[in-house]
């Protein structure tokens, strides 16, 4: 499933981007996920949680694609 995020900024913060999308409910949570490489960006696993996304990005947790408009 794919959903898109429209941003009203230059660039979306990974960890804040999964939070934004409602796939968790905390920081934490998407610090875990993203520490443990459970999330994808642009097809790799990204390990930053601070990683800058920008229109045109994706990031995937678990099947879900969020695509950054």
């Amino acid at each position: 499933m794919e959903e898109h995020i429209k941003i009203e900024t230059t660039f979306i913060k990974l960890q804040d981007l999964l939070k934004f999308a409602g796939a968790v409910e905390t920081g934490g949570e998407a610090k875990l996920l993203i520490q443990n490489g459970e999330v994808k960006v642009n097809g790799e696993p990204c390990t930053m949680r601070g990683k800058k996304l920008y229109p045109g990005d994706r990031a995937e947790l678990d099947g879900q694609v969020f695509v950054v408009e």
